[in-house]
This record gives C-alpha cells, structure tokens and sequence, in this order.
C-alpha cells in the first residue's frame, strides 16, 4: 500500500506517438489536506475512490489506498467534492520497460503537462525518453489535490 512516484515536466509532444493507450480522467477530492487526501475519479469507464498519505521527504513515497466503485457511484460522488475538479487525457507510454503515465491537463489547468514513473524503490533507475524534463516530485504544487485548489493558470 506504498506508492513510490517520481514526476517530471514534459518538454514536447513526442510521447503521443509513444502512447499504447490514452483516456480521459475527471477526478475532484472531498478532502485535499496534504496528509490525507481523499479522491473520487472516473478513469475512463470506471469509477475509483482513493485516499493517499503525506508524503515522506523526497516525496517519492506515500500511502495509498484505492479501490474500484461502480461508475454511477463515482458520478454521484463527484458533486459532493470540493471545488477545482481536475480534467486531463492520460497517456500510457512504455519505455525501456518503465511505463510512464503522461497527463495532458485542460481547464485551469491547461498548459500543464506531467509525466509519473512507479517504480519498486526511491533507488531504482530508468532511463529518461527524450521528452521529461525537469523532475518536479518534490514540489506539492503539481499534486492534483493542490492544483484543484490552486490551478496552474493562477500561478
């Protein structure tokens, strides 16, 4: 129940090409405290409800715990959140067998372009593709819980 993470900025589009799969994710937090928060998001076709941890000091690992929810559960749950929903198409790009999660953010959000690694420890290494740039995981500004309250075209 430890998601090791690492996030990084995206400095192009190559990763489209790249991508086996994408979909749409519309997700919003009835709680977004940074120590614990509590996330609904329909991924797709499916609904899941999650509550993630403070993260420890490199931010790389946390708590988290999530479960799959009828859809129509998931809708029902959505207008009880917070205000700041987060929309993006997430793109699933393998490479060099490390799958990189690539989110294309819209609404307030746009212009906002994040990739996430999971890996099995904080020292495990990957090679980088030649769109991440800089790595940002320690920054709580590009955590979904802190751009649905503070959007990135607020910044």
């Amino acid at each position: 129940m430890v998601e090791i993470e690492r996030k990084f900025l995206v400095t192009n589009r190559d990763f489209i090409s790249e991508s086996s799969v994408n979909f749409r994710i519309v997700q919003g937090y009835l709680n977004s405290n940074p120590e614990r928060t509590v996330r609904v998001r329909i991924k797709g076709d499916k609904g899941f409800l999650t509550i993630k941890g403070k993260g420890n000091d490199s931010g790389m690992s946390r708590f988290e715990w999530e479960k799959e929810i009828a859809i129509s559960e998931a809708e029902a749950l959505l207008p009880l959140c917070e205000k700041g929903a987060i929309d993006k198409i997430r793109y699933n790009v393998m490479y060099e067998n490390h799958l990189f999660e690539v989110d294309v953010f819209f609404g307030e959000n746009e212009g906002l372009i994040v990739a996430e690694i999971e890996l099995q420890s904080e020292n495990e290494s990957f090679e980088k593709p030649n769109w991440l740039g800089e790595e940002v995981t320690s920054d709580e500004r590009y955590y979904n819980a802190y751009l649905s309250n503070n959007p990135f075209k607020s910044w």
